[in-house]
């Protein structure tokens, strides 16, 4: 573990060139002390690390010196064959560098590390795509992507949905993200980062002026934050339901906008009662209702009202045809 710790100081140094002894504990997961221990160490065997003190100082490797890495552990090797999945490559035009990369690589390294990587690849394949959701077109990412890496501004035309009228947008790019086969942009306007569907984009034009990037932004951080505010900020309903056990498992499939809050004991006549979080109280009474019998609403009294109420003007629809 140590001889692995100390390739990962110098391949660290390497990268961000001067780190304090804290942040190298931090990525690392150990004790300041530990560190410190592990630079005396790289000097005794002759590593030119050196520590400078005062503001902005921290430990450095002296001059042009660098290290090859040359041996990867059957995990690194197995995690770095994971790759990005073919449709996300495919939407950003790198499956073809992707697969030239790879080839590169695997040429580069030991037998025993290309089995690892074979076997990776033969065993854990990721689909990114739903079932049931239809593939987005994204004919402007390209340009997008292009913004991206110019740190150029970005002239947008955005629909925010159907019913909206498109309005037009001047924003600085901050990054791509992609949450399942679903692409966003992150962009800030007036130093504010904001989220845009990538799908609702309806035109996309290069700006000529360089954008302005807020300072300490961090993309993963931003949009993890972001995604935590959005969850907290859905609509909640809650409700109760009685389920027939034999249809338990086909309620839980059936829901695509509510969670299972809490499940009971099955009762003695073969019913289970379930706390159900929705986001409106329609979508509660649709769920009972597509049940029929099998499901029974307790609480609260509007929705069980709402499924009476539709139940009858179902009888009433067909008994009139």
């Amino acid at each position: 573990m140590r001889a692995d710790r100390l390739i990962s100081i110098l391949l660290l140094l390497q990268v961000h060139r001067c780190l304090t002894a804290r942040e190298l504990a931090e990525r690392l997961e150990v004790s300041e002390r530990t560190i410190h221990r592990d630079m005396d160490a790289l000097t005794t065997v002759g590593v030119p690390v050196t520590a400078e003190r005062g503001l902005g100082g921290g430990w450095r490797l002296q001059g042009d010196y660098r290290t090859k890495l040359t041996g990867l552990n059957e995990a690194e090797v197995q995690a770095l064959f994971l790759s990005l999945p073919p449709q996300l490559l495919a939407d950003l035009g790198w499956e073809k560098a992707s697969s030239a990369a790879q080839t590169k690589l695997l040429a580069e390294v030991s037998a025993s590390a290309r089995r690892d990587a074979e076997s990776a690849r033969q065993r854990i394949h990721v689909d990114v795509t739903g079932w049931h959701r239809p593939e987005e077109a994204v004919p402007f990412l390209p340009v997008i992507q292009q913004a991206v890496w110019l740190e150029r501004k970005l002239h947008l035309t955005y629909q925010r949905d159907p019913d909206c009228e498109p309005f037009a947008r001047v924003v600085d790019p901050l990054g791509l993200v992609a949450k399942g086969s679903v692409w966003y942009l992150i962009a800030a306007v007036e130093g504010e980062a904001r989220t845009y569907r990538i799908s609702r984009v309806q035109a996309a034009e290069l700006g000529d002026e360089p954008s302005a990037r807020p300072v300490g932004f961090d993309l993963a951080a931003h949009w993890q934050q972001s995604a935590e505010t959005f969850k907290a900020h859905l609509p909640r309903f809650n409700a109760t339901l009685r389920v027939r056990q034999e249809v338990f498992r086909r309620l839980q499939y059936a829901l695509r906008f509510a969670r299972v809050e809490q499940v009971g004991e099955p009762e003695a006549d073969g019913w289970i009662e379930v706390a159900l979080r929705f986001q409106f109280a329609e979508d509660a009474a649709e769920l009972a209702l597509s049940f029929g019998a099998q499901v029974e609403v307790l609480a609260p009294a509007e929705v069980r009202e709402a499924v009476i109420r539709r139940a009858r003007e179902v009888l009433e629809f067909y008994a009139a045809r």
